[in-house]
């Protein structure tokens, strides 16, 4: 298996995009899945090396990147060392990531013979699930969509109106701390004014209802972050997904940073192995 690590998308007056690949060499175009992390989240996070060398076993050209305003820095791929790009960041940057991705990994002649880029999927995790149905809608290369523990409504989480929205907007800046690195995680309000000057765009719930390409909801029964009910929402507005609940599954499927096991927690691999037979039978 070739796994090639912190390459480089370099951008011209863009921050650049650190991604990796896994597949297997063998001369053999291979469909394309392009993974997306969610909140505090970053392409290495728990698991996901595993997740990523399993997809590669079945047969699929594997990206996984960092959006380029995570946290992360080229350096230091991991963590958050730069809370300034952090603050920075929004929906409509990530939606722009991914554009860039879509693209790069459609046109380079970088893997040779060894991808398809007529059958690209998207898979995502938690917030990156919301990104990745708005760009599945705009997007005609797309051919399979799948979210785990996705969120359905990007709105709900300012909590407009709350004492809490209300002295972020009065102070220009809120912060959030990470329970894992302590760290006191900025936000500026533009993060807000950018979903509100795009909120049509932004709303999940137009991208679901538009989606016309097979789209696997995948969510765990005990996530207490994203709960059930927001997978039941997706599913209701695009009866045609295939929904599947994972009985006593958390909002990260039982994976954990760092995590140091070598084969993937139970829920996980039920939720990689449901996404891999999703994508082999095309439905």
């Amino acid at each position: 298996m070739i796994i090639i690590k912190n390459l480089l998308l370099n951008r011209k007056d863009e921050k650049t995009i650190v991604y990796d690949v896994f597949y297997k060499a063998n001369n053999t175009p291979k469909p394309i899945v392009i993974f997306c992390h969610g909140y505090k989240g970053y392409k290495d996070w728990g698991a996901w090396n595993l997740v990523a060398e399993r997809f590669a076993e079945e047969g699929y050209f594997f990206l996984k990147f960092n959006f380029s305003h995570n946290g992360g820095t080229v350096q230091n791929p991991i963590d958050f060392p730069d809370l300034e790009a952090f603050a920075q960041n929004n929906f409509s940057k990530e939606l722009g990531d991914l554009e860039t991705v879509i693209n790069f990994i459609s046109s380079t002649n970088n893997f040779e013979n060894e991808l398809n880029s007529n059958a690209i999927s998207l898979i995502a995790h938690s917030r990156g699930a919301g990104i990745i149905l708005i760009k599945a809608t705009e997007e005609s290369k797309i051919k399979n969509v799948i979210t785990w523990a996705g969120v359905s409504d990007f709105k709900a989480r300012f909590q407009v109106g709350s004492s809490h929205f209300n002295d972020w907007k009065e102070k220009g800046i809120t912060y959030i701390e990470n329970s894992r690195t302590k760290q006191k995680m900025p936000h500026y309000f533009q993060f807000f004014q950018d979903f509100t000057a795009n909120e049509n765009r932004l709303t999940i719930k137009l991208a679901v209802q538009k989606l016309n390409i097979p789209f696997l909801i995948l969510q765990g029964s005990d996530d207490s972050t994203v709960i059930e009910a927001e997978a039941r929402r997706m599913h209701k507005w695009n009866p045609k997904s295939k929904l599947e609940i994972i009985e006593n599954g958390d909002h990260s499927f039982g994976t954990k940073h760092p995590w140091k096991e070598s084969e993937l927690p139970k829920n996980l691999q039920d939720v990689v192995e449901k996404s891999i037979y999703f994508l082999n039978i095309g439905s």
